[in-house]
């Protein structure tokens, strides 16, 4: 049978235990934690740096989408392997760059339920 040894555990404080308001109880006082801070006009601040890269991501992927139409029925030359590589690129850069185009002009229009803090900013 297994020995068990004597190991003395603490308890681990959670958020009750901490008091961030600098009042009475038991915890630090004063500590501030800002993840208690709202304010409704940080939803409304606008990445624009990722804005900007979904746009390219957007613009680039219908360039090579097209390029790799143009290869697959001959109007431009090149080979079929080409055409398949443009394809798949196209693809892995047109999809997130329509996806958070599309959060961004949903959150510009105002549409309930789509806001500039579900970009992710960079």
């Amino acid at each position: 049978m297994a020995s068990r040894r004597n190991v003395q555990y603490s308890r681990i404080p959670n958020d009750d235990d901490y008091d961030y308001d600098g009042g009475g109880g038991g915890g630090k006082a004063g500590q501030y934690d800002p993840r208690f801070d709202y304010s409704p006009k940080s939803f409304d601040k606008i990445p624009w740096r990722s804005v900007v890269l979904a746009l390219f991501l957007l613009f680039l992927g219908s360039t090579l989408l097209f390029l790799s139409y143009f290869i697959f029925t001959g109007h431009m030359g090149g080979e079929r392997s080409q055409a398949y590589g443009l394809l798949a690129l196209g693809i892995l850069t047109f999809l997130p760059g329509f996806y958070e185009t599309r959060i961004a002009y949903y959150s510009w229009r105002g549409v309930k339920g789509y806001r500039f803090a579900s970009i992710p900013d960079y």
